[in-house]
């Protein structure tokens, strides 16, 4: 047995030493370069986003103008409405038979005026004659003018209880969309009752806030009113997305970039208004402004360039002699999911691991001769 392994072995050895005559190459392994790119300053466009809330932009809340009981909705919730169109309908009996006393007032008004002024025009003509004195001429003259405001008195009496009455059928005040209805027919209603809210949404503000800094890069200091409305005709248009992650398909303009700062928060609030023919968007729906704003000459890095380490950034700069370097770097998102801008650690020209930048260690080689100048 131990000559038959023997004779084995030497056979294989005889193999070797023949293949190997024979001029046959042994396979050898091989290591390809990580994929680099070159730092270059460029433009970009980054979607700023603000959480919004629309509002219509000529959202009226509906109250009564008098007291009363309510007889009548002529509307339901959701309906939309032209102006002028009416809603409710106040129980006018009350303010029927004001109108109707004042109108009776203003009758017996005329009545005395008329008495008064044939009394002054004849007292008038015996003083030209002088059979009367000048004391019972003023006297007449002074009771013509007291009935004469009598008769103005009593008209406005009689035109406040036509607007009274008229307020008794409640109209809506612009086109829109009619809101939650919290009274029913038969309710008590006064001035201080809320019927409902109609939104006049032909055009929607979608309201939200920014943060002082933001407003600063935005709006010089000291700027005309004139030249705010100039700048913001400049700004892009800004999209609207819905809560789900729909777009809505109109674009919107920044229409007001100024007011009152929220001393708890640090922020003001800012209005882009939308157009809404069809009628898509409701008041308090929620969703986001997103913002084009043009980032002039940045380096721009892919996300997989970046590596994380716990609240620090790193890349890894590729050095003259092909090895990686780690460098801490400071980042600003870019919006568009795939990038970073860079704002501090790397300079223009300066080269990077991308693609597999997780798995470099420090002071590896990561470039070969046979893949230099790859990029």
């Amino acid at each position: 047995m131990k000559r038959m392994h023997l004779s084995e072995l030497g056979c294989l050895l005889s193999a070797a030493l023949m293949l190997g005559s024979c001029g046959l190459d042994m396979p050898k392994e091989t290591q390809s370069s990580f994929e680099t790119i070159t730092i270059k300053k460029q433009d970009i466009t980054v979607p700023v986003k603000f959480s919004a809330r629309m509002k219509g932009k000529t959202d009226v809340t509906v109250t009564p103008q008098v007291s009363g009981q309510l007889m009548q909705i002529c509307v339901t919730e959701g309906d939309r409405v032209n102006k002028g169109q009416t809603l409710f309908v106040i129980d006018s009996r009350n303010a029927q038979l004001e109108l109707e006393a004042a109108q009776a007032n203003l009758e017996a008004a005329l009545a005395s005026e008329s008495s008064a002024q044939l009394e002054y025009e004849s007292n008038k003509n015996l003083f030209e004659k002088n059979i009367v004195s000048r004391f019972m001429l003023d006297n007449s003259e002074n009771s013509y003018k007291r009935a004469q405001a009598a008769v103005a008195q009593a008209r406005a009496s009689v035109n406040r209880a036509k607007v009274n009455l008229g307020f008794c059928t409640i109209t809506a005040p612009v086109a829109g969309i009619i809101g939650e209805i919290p009274v029913r027919s038969g309710d008590q209603v006064s001035p201080m009752t809320q019927l409902t809210i109609l939104s006049g949404n032909n055009e929607m503000n979608a309201e939200f806030s920014v943060t002082e800094n933001i407003v600063e890069t935005m709006v010089q200091e000291g700027m005309s009113k004139g030249d705010k409305e100039k700048y913001m005709e400049q700004l892009p248009d800004v999209s609207f997305v819905m809560k789900n992650g729909t777009e809505y398909p109109l674009k919107g303009r920044i229409t007001s970039l100024t007011g009152v700062v929220n001393a708890a928060t640090g922020s003001l609030v800012c209005k882009a208004t939308f157009p809404n023919p069809d009628g898509h968007l409701y008041s308090g729906i929620q969703g986001t402004v997103v913002l084009p704003m043009t980032e002039n000459a940045v380096m721009v890095v892919p996300q997989v360039a970046v590596v994380k380490l716990q609240d620090r950034q790193q890349v890894y700069k590729v050095q003259p002699d092909s090895t990686a370097t780690a460098v801490e770097v400071t980042t600003a998102d870019a919006g568009n999911g795939q990038d970073f801008i860079v704002m501090s650690g790397l300079s223009e020209g300066d080269r990077i691991v991308t693609v597999g930048a997780n798995n470099v260690s420090e002071g590896q080689k990561v470039l070969f001769p046979e893949a230099k100048g790859k990029k």
